[in-house]
């Protein structure tokens, strides 16, 4: 293994994660072997050259190091956080702002779940919640593709969940079909949509996505909502019948004029949809943010001690409003500003950076305020120069179960796929 400045004496679990995260500078993706991975899950022998390497801060070269009881505490703040959920006073709470009609309880909890945490000294801090999070099956073939480069590497090998990821994901949509209310064997169809999907940056794991569910037989497209239409026979496209739509679409109330054949048959029940408007109102609308990080209302819930325990490493958020405005101005430079409806980092300022004009148009929109959370970093070489990166990592989950965890690796205020030496790194757990 290579290694930069001398390193620290370290021991022990923790500490052991720190030392790999910053003094290992092996570059342990095979990128044959990601290659091959591609080639066989998509049936297409060009897929990592046309559709990955032309995407070159994507996938990180580097693997990211946690401690096995930082996975351990952030499964228990998911936990704790799908309790609260499940609880009448918080969906009341969750809902009260929202259409009815939209959010009702269709039965799908929304597949691809994304807990995001930053993992620095002491717990693990949850800093969103995302549905339709992206990137778990590019991930997942990622994570198979990265080879031990050091003793200290092989155990944590084992603890990669992606050995289970496709049966566990197919399972997860065969499971939203049915508690939309059918029969298992009536789902024939499944439509991944988006807007121009073939412009998205996470384009390839739509590809993806679509060869596994026709290897369990299952027929699957990849499309535009502009290609979608309501008739007789349901939601349809290029004539035939959709049974199920993965929605992608960032459009999370389904409110956009492009999208109201799909809010149509939402309201119609004429199609499975997941995630659907409820799963975002409930979980990623990021005014949830302040309830499950306020300590006066966590304590009114019906819950576990140790669930409420597990809350309060969230970083505590509120809103922005006239009220508050006075002192967030003040401690600006001890916050985040978060669009509530915000996705991808997009309009998300580090309050000591910003200026009196983004502020006043900060006070024009809804966003909250959340108290900042270090991220963890990441020692690389780039062009044989050491560089620091940050990093979250992010656990996939579906009704509160884990299907994969990943890192991402960026420069600079938010994620982003634009940073050298940077994108989706698997996390190994040691």
């Amino acid at each position: 293994m290579e290694t930069g400045p001398p390193k620290a004496d370290r021991s022990g679990p923790e500490l052991r994660a720190a030392s790999l995260n910053l003094d290992c500078f092996c570059e342990t993706l095979d990128t044959r072997q990601l290659a091959l991975e591609l080639a066989r899950e998509s049936g297409d022998p060009d897929f990592y050259q046309v559709h990955v390497a032309r995407r070159p801060h994507l996938l990180s070269g580097v693997p990211v190091f946690a401690p096995q009881s930082a996975r351990d505490a952030m499964l228990e703040t998911i936990t704790a956080i799908e309790a609260v959920v499940r609880t009448p006073s918080f969906q009341a709470r969750a809902l009260e702002n929202t259409d009815i009609r939209l959010v009702r309880d269709r039965g799908p909890v929304g597949v691809f779940m994304g807990y995001d945490f930053h993992l620095h000294d002491g717990p693990p801090k949850l800093i969103e919640i995302n549905t339709n999070a992206g990137g778990a099956f590019l991930n997942a073939a990622s994570a198979r593709a990265h080879k031990a480069c050091c003793a200290e590497m092989d155990p944590a090998l084992n603890e990669v969940w992606s050995e289970a990821f496709e049966e566990n994901v197919m399972g997860m949509f065969r499971q939203e079909w049915v508690r939309s209310g059918r029969l298992p064997e009536d789902l024939q169809r499944i439509a991944i949509v988006d807007d121009d999907p073939s412009g998205q940056f996470l384009y390839p794991e739509f590809l993806l996505a679509r060869k596994l569910f026709e290897r369990h037989g299952v027929e699957a497209m990849v499309i535009d909502p502009s290609d979608l239409q309501v008739d007789a026979t349901g939601l349809t496209a290029g004539g035939v019948r959709v049974d199920l739509v993965y929605n992608r679409l960032t459009d999370f109330s389904l409110s956009e004029p492009r999208h109201a054949v799909l809010r149509r048959a939402l309201l119609d029940d004429c199609v499975a949809i997941t995630p659907d408007p409820r799963a975002h109102a409930l979980y990623a609308d990021k005014r949830n943010l302040a309830l499950l990080s306020d300590p006066e209302f966590g304590s009114d819930l019906n819950v576990e001690d140790r669930l409420r325990s597990a809350l309060s490493t969230i970083p505590r958020a509120v809103l922005v409003t006239p009220e508050t405005s006075q002192d967030l101005w003040r401690r600006r430079g001890q916050v985040f500003f978060k669009p509530i409806s915000g996705y991808g980092g997009k309009a998300v300022y580090r309050g000591d950076k910003i200026t009196r004009r983004v502020w006043e148009d900060i006070l024009q929109t809804p966003y909250i305020a959340q108290d900042l959370a270090a991220p963890g970093e990441r020692r690389m070489l780039v062009e044989g120069a050491t560089v620091e990166r940050k990093m979250d990592v992010r656990i996939y989950t579906y009704d509160g179960a884990p299907l994969l965890a990943a890192a991402r690796l960026y420069q600079g205020q938010t994620t982003n796929f634009r940073t050298p030496g940077g994108g989706f790194a698997p996390v190994f757990f040691v």
